[in-house]
């Protein structure tokens, strides 16, 4: 089968397109044909060294396709079967294995697409709009990056619950994005604490989603009410440096959190729990899934220099 394939960590062009051996499916696994895979940050830390993984390497761990072949002891799936999941290995491939305690039948009302499209940033956005902090009806939270595929669906699951939401964006076209995901306010990187501040009458906000890291850091902190929280989940701009505990108290008692999601699917009730709810969702009609752009397996290099040169909105997925 085809397959991405980095020999060695080094920049998009390390991607590159490669003949490999069919996987096969192993007790308690799943053999799946990939119909669409997603493309997430992550899987750009890995490929440049940043997150340190074995070489050569494969990326992905989200994906959606069709069973192949069920292994041993497997139960609830069968042949045929349309299957996604945001914890398989080496999706960025013609076929991947997944354990099928990790994967989660699709309904039949949602596509292929969006099965593929939905697992990591749907189940991230969850489980920080209802778990990581809990910001009540009433509130307002900030959500950096608000057009990127989390911060339109964790902007549409906090509208949702009654939460006010300020996003950032640096284009005006994304801003509009954003503001069609559910944004009361979308606000410019420059000076956006200060901002946020002045929207909620000098107080500041109850939570600060920042998925983007180095450069949004300091002022996500100075744009947190007393007692506010940051969830930061993630580092597009790089890892926030070593800093003084001692800001938290002069801000007013703030807490910080760095969480990621295989800490919030501990369960097989919990992870059913996330996807039953972001499935309901979308086939009622109250989440949009945008796919921003697709690319051919086989330009899985240019996937990435289009997602860490934030020129894409929604979700970047791969199709073989």
């Amino acid at each position: 089968m085809r397959a991405i394939v980095a020999e060695q960590a080094g920049g998009p062009e390390a991607l590159r397109i490669a003949e490999v051996p069919d996987p096969e499916a192993g007790p308690g696994e799943l053999l799946v044909r990939t119909v669409a895979v997603g493309v997430n940050f992550i899987e750009t830390y890995q490929r440049s060294g940043l997150y340190s993984v074995p070489f050569p390497f494969t990326p992905g761990a989200e994906g959606a396709g069709r069973v192949l072949a069920v292994g041993e002891g497997v139960e609830g799936f069968a042949v045929g079967d349309l299957i996604a999941t945001a914890e398989a290995r080496a999706t960025y491939a013609e076929r991947f294995v997944v354990e099928a305690e990790r994967a989660v039948a699709v309904p039949d009302t949602i596509g292929a697409d969006t099965a593929a499209a939905l697992p990591l940033q749907g189940l991230t956005a969850h489980y920080l709009a209802t778990s990581a902090a809990r910001p009540q009806p009433g509130d307002t939270v900030l959500v950096h990056a608000g057009a990127g595929g989390v911060g339109l669906l964790l902007t549409q699951l906090l509208v949702a619950r009654g939460v006010r939401v300020l996003t950032t964006a640096s284009t005006p076209e994304k801003g509009e994005l954003s503001r069609g995901a559910g944004a009361a306010e979308v606000l410019d990187y420059a000076g956006f604490a200060d901002r946020a501040r002045e929207l909620t009458d000098g107080d500041g906000v109850a939570v600060v989603y920042d998925g983007v890291g180095r450069s949004t850091f300091d002022d996500s902190l100075r744009a947190l009410r007393v007692r506010g929280e940051l969830v930061l989940f993630g580092a597009a701009s790089g890892p926030v440096p070593p800093f003084d505990l001692q800001r938290l108290n002069a801000g007013g008692s703030l807490s910080v959190t760095r969480p990621s999601l295989g800490h919030f699917l501990r369960t097989p009730e919990e992870r059913a729990w996330r996807y039953g709810e972001l499935f309901d969702a979308i086939s009622a009609g109250a989440l949009d899934i945008r796919i921003g752009v697709r690319f051919p397996l086989a330009e899985a290099a240019a996937a990435h220099a289009a997602l860490e040169g934030r020129e894409t909105t929604g979700k970047v997925i791969l199709e073989p």
